[in-house]
């Protein structure tokens, strides 16, 4: 049985929000398909963001109906990852997961698995160059959803390599495992709708004569991609066409719309918001093309060309990132050439971001400036689908089938679930490990503070040092607890009822150690009962007897 507990923030796979990001149609679809194809006897969710049970089940079963027992397991434990085997990330965040698995006793405890989506961006940056100093095991995976992105993640893992060995004289770095495994979709969402194309081109008045060229997603020149050439490649192949040539744009984000339609006055130019479900997957059966020339080092795959071959659409795309493993040239449709700078030409680029005197989107627009698209080769593969019907349903047929078989969910879960097995089987047949034996350490950068600052106080308080009772405590507590400006950081606390006793013993016996206090708890809730000797004190609920070292100091 394949077991792995899925990540599950609701905010990475809810597309009703008002701001739709690629990451989350990915997460919503990839969950979907996951309900409907995963071979799993028992579904694993990791509820990261702590939300109540009655608010995360309507969120998956509005996904899809589950069908078998659910485990929610809870944010901080760790340990119940552990008794699962892999738990699956939607970043690339290897790194930082695998530190906070130190908290397990065991470093085999888990292994986990991540993905890339966008990887410009400085924390995935980071995240990226962090999988090589970061306690890495051999059973953890980074997916990478397109050969393109899979190449640029291995340079960076090897450049930042190179520097660790250059300036450090580092030897023993962990060698992250990197898959290569596309996004999926759930093709039957998409599939043709005769009275959907009926009612959307009515509505618009679109005669049936007209072609329509679809654009679907998130509007935006700097973060997405630059509509400029689409228009300039549209009005060409309109111009020499003989039927009525529509652009149906059906996305959100940016208003660039007036500017854009004025270089295209040969195309009719309509816009439609598609965040909503009522227009995001019906509107693609209003379609004859689809058209995408992404310029943008932001993407990393691209859905929308998968969504548009489930729709049965032959494209037309730039050669770019992960179109170029979707659409096969001259079959599903055409991918137009595009061209950048050479390595070492954008430098400027990288310091001006690097130092903040460049946002994200200046930084990835400014990248997009200087990525050519072949606008003259991108007009005439649409005057081709324009002009010749046959060749959209010829290529539109190629399109549907491979989305189909390639790429939907019931192809793509069965390779995660393998790559699961796969990271079981490699950290169940892992020797002992010498680390093990050691004394674990805390992650270098994430200290205890209690341990950073320790230097701090004049002592610290141990386990064999004494606490008295003060009279009237009881009394006081009632008055503290009712004080908010003394109990703020109560999720570090002990529970009113723990307090109480704390207090009630401490009355009852007079003084007692540390470690006696904590005997009355049990064990799981000894060190929080320990360290809340001093907020007794700090608020003079009890008194803390001098020691030796002290009264000496």
């Amino acid at each position: 049985m394949t077991r792995a507990v899925i990540y599950l923030n609701p905010e990475a796979f809810d597309t009703r929000g008002p701001t739709l990001m690629g990451r989350h149609a990915a997460g919503e679809s990839f969950l979907r398909g996951y309900l409907r194809h995963s071979r799993s006897e028992r579904f694993h969710f990791w509820n990261v963001a702590g939300r109540p049970r009655d608010q995360l089940d309507p969120l998956v079963t509005r996904i899809w109906q589950v069908d078998r027992p659910v485990t929610w397991i809870d944010q901080l434990d760790r340990s119940g990852l552990g008794e699962v085997g892999v738990v699956h990330y939607p970043t690339p965040n290897l790194a930082r997961e695998a530190w906070l698995r130190r908290a397990c006793a065991h470093p085999k405890a888990y292994g986990v698995s991540g993905i890339t989506h966008t990887t410009a961006e400085h924390a995935l940056m980071d995240a990226i160059g962090d999988l090589v100093s970061g306690p890495i095991e051999a059973w953890d995976r980074l997916i990478c959803t397109s050969s393109a992105v899979r190449s640029a993640t291995e340079w960076q893992i090897n450049a930042v390599r190179d520097d660790l060995e250059r300036r450090l004289g580092a030897r023993h770095l962990p060698e992250p495992q990197l898959v290569t495994i596309p996004l999926g979709l759930n093709a039957d969402d998409f599939a043709p709708d005769p009275e959907a194309r009926a009612r959307i081109r009515r509505a618009h008045d679109i005669p049936d004569e007209a072609v329509v060229v679809l654009y679907v997603g998130r509007f935006s020149a700097k973060n997405k991609m630059n509509p400029v050439p689409m228009a300039l490649a549209l009005e060409q192949a309109a111009t020499a066409a003989d039927r009525p040539v529509v652009w149906l744009n059906a996305g959100w984000g940016e208003d660039f719309h007036a500017q854009v339609s004025a270089l295209c006055p040969g195309v009719r130019y309509i816009t439609l918001d598609g965040r909503s479900p009522e227009v995001r997957f019906p509107v693609w059966s209003a379609g004859d093309i689809f058209l995408s020339l992404t310029d943008n080092v932001q993407e990393t795959f691209g859905l929308t060309p998968l969504e548009a071959m489930a729709a049965g659409l032959p494209t037309v795309v730039s050669d770019w990132n992960g179109y170029k493993d979707t659409v096969r040239h001259g079959i599903d449709g055409f991918r137009i050439p595009t061209w950048a700078p050479p390595p070492g030409y954008g430098y400027d680029l990288a310091v001006r971001y690097a130092s903040m005197a460049l946002a994200y989107h200046d930084y990835v627009g400014g990248a997009s400036q200087l990525i050519a698209v072949d606008v003259g080769e991108a007009a005439r593969a649409l005057g081709d689908l324009i002009q010749n019907p046959d060749l959209r349903r010829r290529m539109g047929d190629a399109a549907r089938q491979r989305a189909r078989e390639v790429f939907d969910w019931s192809a793509i879960i069965p390779q995660y679930e393998d790559l699961w097995d796969e990271m079981n089987a490699v950290r169940e047949a892992a020797g002992p490990d010498a680390r093990v034996m050691r004394e674990r350490q805390p992650n270098p950068r994430r200290p205890d503070p209690f341990t950073l600052f320790g230097n701090y106080p004049t002592e610290a308080l141990r386990g064999d040092g004494r606490v008295a009772a003060v009279a009237g405590a009881e009394a006081r507590l009632k008055q503290i607890l009712g004080t908010p400006t003394a109990t703020f950081g109560g999720n570090f606390l002990p529970t009113v009822p723990e307090l109480e006793k704390m207090v009630a013993r401490l009355a009852e016996a007079g003084e007692l150690t540390v470690d006696g206090l904590a005997e009355a708890f049990p064990e799981g809730r000894r060190t929080r009962i320990r360290r809340a000797v001093l907020f007794l004190a700090k608020y003079h609920l009890a008194v803390i007897l001098p020691t030796a070292a002290s009264a000496a100091s």
